[in-house]
């Protein structure tokens, strides 16, 4: 399967739209339960009214939300998108930060999201676990019948080889995304059915 995506997803990264660290984290926050394309249509004017910490810090919550309002959890999500801008300027002088545990002090990242930043704008071997890959994983059998993202994250990063660990994160949401879908997966044109897990599964049970 890492062959076949290497072959044929030699250049992958990330959907999201941005152009430095700050914008990639306000982004990913955004991108929690919601998708790429929503989140890249919001995000041109937010990043213009607040396009450093000490702007979206000087701002309130309530301004935010209404350039945030067409996502999902806007309330939330503009809290802590003003907590975290001013979380970077009281405890990390502006910047963000690139450890793992250090993002996850920031209102509103979580782990998937830490594990963006590092993989994505560090260049750290970090696998970040979102429903995509989540489902993906277990799907086709990079993992075997994980029951919660990290458990999903522990045994892909004890298998992928460590240099293609922030590619893999982006091939396998990638596929998710385009491929194999939740609902009606397009196996009859996806190039992992020789390796697929789930793809037997239902050859099997159709040829019984």
């Amino acid at each position: 399967m890492i062959e076949w995506f290497s072959r044929n997803m030699p250049a992958v990264t990330t959907e999201l739209q941005y152009t430095d660290p700050f914008q990639l984290l306000i982004a990913v926050i955004l991108s929690a339960q919601c998708t790429d394309k929503r989140v890249n249509l919001i995000t041109p004017a937010l990043f213009e009214a607040f396009p450093v910490p000490e702007a979206l810090a000087a701002a309130t919550p309530e301004t935010v939300y209404t350039y945030i309002r067409s996502i999902s959890y806007p309330n939330s999500k503009a809290r802590h998108l003003v907590g975290t801008a001013r979380m970077l300027l009281s405890e990390f002088g502006g910047r963000v930060p690139s450890d793992v545990d250090e993002l996850q002090k920031l209102p509103g990242v979580g782990r998937k999201t830490a594990n963006v930043i590092a993989s994505v704008v560090y260049e750290k071997p970090a696998m970040a676990v979102d429903t995509h890959v989540f489902r993906v994983s277990n799907r086709i059998g990079l993992t075997t019948d994980s029951k919660t993202p990290l458990a999903t994250e522990r045994e892909l990063v004890r298998h992928i080889p460590e240099a293609l660990l922030a590619r893999a994160h982006h091939w396998l949401i990638l596929h998710g995304r385009y491929v194999c879908l939740a609902r009606n997966p397009k196996c009859a044109a996806c190039g992992l059915q020789p390796w697929c897990n789930h793809y037997t599964e239902n050859a099997t049970a159709g040829s019984a």
